[in-house]
């Protein structure tokens, strides 16, 4: 039975449009090029309708609607920016940066750091015409090395909650109390080392103000020179997670999930996210070493090294025969790597005797 056209359509800024059943109009905007701002929302995350930035003005109904919670129906009118709208979006930026110590933050926060920024000069909505209390408490105390709990830019779009319970099923972090006294904490509102919070990043990356930030790459936030984010892929494991690598001149100053990865889809595990120091550790090897007659390491060429190994190899299989070799790859190289090492046992030494790290 073929569906009548009209059945699954609406107008949008008096356009026409079509809707997948179920789809809100936040979603139908976003796929029609419609610019509507937002705080609270996290396309990985059920819809919250919390900042209420998102509003339309749908025919019909008395007062503006959220568009991230309200479902697509047929014959709806829909208008995604009028003046009144655009008033009211202003004045709830207004009311929101009241509260804040700061509004430039540095980048290196995380991702989605810029995003109160960002739509404050959209709005032109530095009056400060709503200055006043403020909520929030900075947990300066919490020393870790990896999360700044700096709730002094909080604005309690509760999007480090949800994706720590909805992405990550960790639940580490929650909500208490209520309008000024409003404060993100952990259970028994302890440190986060202490708490089931595993240092993911994720809570860090998707907080639109950087109340909560990557203390890492913090240290760099007054080193000069441009960011520059490069795509590239996490090292430490088979999974593949799309990362950003963050560099300011020859320096790696920070590291950022892909939020369009197509394996890890913006989350990373602590060490995907944290640990990137050893790139550019003073303890590196930049030099392959090969150690001489005297005992000693010397430095030397890959051409030297390499034909070092070979005479290794060979001459451990000319004494204790082929079964002395054992190959284990490890679960941080690519499949073609791995697919070369099981080639180098198994027909290099005419043996089954290779592994993988991974396993473990």
């Amino acid at each position: 039975m073929t569906k009548n056209p009209t059945e699954f359509s609406l107008t949008l800024d008096g356009k026409t449009v079509n809707f997948t059943p179920g789809e809100t109009l936040y979603e139908v905007a976003q796929r029609h090029q419609k610019d509507i701002p937002t705080l609270c929302y996290d396309p990985r995350l059920e819809s919250f309708g919390g900042c209420r930035l998102c509003v339309v003005r749908l025919e019909g109904a008395k007062n503006p609607v959220a568009s991230c919670t309200t479902r697509a129906e047929a014959g709806m009118v829909v208008h995604t920016s009028t003046p009144d709208i655009e008033t009211h979006r202003k004045t709830l930026l207004e009311m929101v940066l009241s509260e804040n110590r700061e509004l430039e933050v540095s980048p290196l926060r995380g991702y989605a750091s810029q995003e109160l920024t960002e739509l404050s000069e959209r709005y032109q909505a530095r009056t400060g015409r709503f200055e006043g209390k403020q909520s929030g408490e900075s947990r300066i105390d919490d020393t870790n090395p990896f999360i700044l709990r700096d709730y002094d830019l909080c604005i309690s779009c509760y999007r480090c909650v949800r994706v720590c319970a909805e992405e990550e099923g960790d639940y580490a972090i929650s909500v208490m109390n209520r309008g000024f006294e409003t404060q993100i904490t952990t259970e028994f509102g302890g440190l986060l080392k202490d708490s089931d919070c595993t240092f993911c990043g994720q809570c860090v990356q998707t907080c639109p103000t950087g109340a909560l930030a990557d203390k890492k790459a913090m240290r760099y936030s007054e080193t000069p020179g441009e960011i520059i984010k490069t795509r590239s892929i996490c090292t430490y494991c088979g999974v593949g997670c799309s990362v950003d690598i963050m560099t300011k001149g020859e320096q790696i100053v920070g590291l950022q999930p892909a939020m369009d990865g197509p394996a890890n889809e913006g989350a990373l595990c602590i060490k995907g996210q944290f640990a990137y120091d050893f790139v550019q550790h003073e303890d590196r090897l930049t030099t392959p070493l090969v150690r001489g007659d005297d005992g000693e390491l010397h430095e030397a060429t890959w051409e030297e090294a390499l034909d070092k190994a070979a005479d290794g190899f060979k001459r451990v299989m000319r004494i204790h025969g082929r079964h002395a070799v054992y190959g284990v790859a490890s679960g941080r190289t690519p499949i073609e790597g791995d697919y070369m090492m099981q080639r180098f046992i198994r027909a290099g030494f005419g043996t089954n005797y290779i592994d993988n790290c991974s396993r473990a």
